[in-house]
């Protein structure tokens, strides 16, 4: 299984990536929601696939900096523009500190967690990282090899809650965008 050292930073890739493709996992540091929402022209919707207490992957567990096999909150959702999945992105945090932290992450439902963290001042994101995306770690009716991710962490003291996008062909299609 990959493990966290395959994420990495712009200025860590083997080569430099197109400016469209750049810009859409580096450049935009702001709401991934609300990006989606205007290329979308307001028919944006969060479809929950997945969501509750699972062993977190290893490179999870590295990345919140937890012992690997640990427990954690998953949601698995699509971002969809009109009706159709843009996005797949998984959200993680470690079982013990958002128990601790009182935030009510488990009943999100078709809302988004981005705007969520986004407009709550006292998370602070860290830095992106991409890769390619295991196609084994995709839901079955999105399944396919070498889409581009995205992933970041957001902390509030010691809550950390990972999130990871991956972008599907259609929202490359409707950003006009070819990869």
């Amino acid at each position: 299984m990959p493990n966290s050292q395959n994420w990495l930073p712009a200025d860590r890739l083997a080569s430099p990536l197109a400016p469209d493709l750049h810009d859409w996992l580096y450049e935009d540091k702001g709401s991934l929601t609300r990006r989606l929402t205007k290329l979308a022209d307001g028919a944006f919707s969060v479809t929950p696939l997945t969501e509750g207490w699972q062993p977190l992957r290893e490179d999870e567990c590295a990345a919140l900096g937890v012992a690997d096999g640990s427990q954690g909150w998953i949601r698995e959702v699509f971002l969809s523009g009109h009706q159709q999945p843009w996005v797949f992105a998984r959200s993680v945090a470690a079982r013990h500190a958002l128990e601790q932290s009182g935030l009510d992450l488990l009943h999100l439902g078709s809302r988004s967690l981005g705007e969520l963290l986004f407009s709550d001042p006292a998370f602070k994101r860290g830095h992106l990282e991409a890769r390619q995306y295991p196609a084994e770690w995709l839901p079955e009716a999105v399944r396919q090899p070498r889409l581009w991710a995205r992933r970041s962490c957001f902390n509030q003291d010691d809550l950390h809650v990972l999130v990871a996008e991956v972008f599907l062909p259609e929202l490359w299609q409707a950003a006009r965008i070819i990869p």
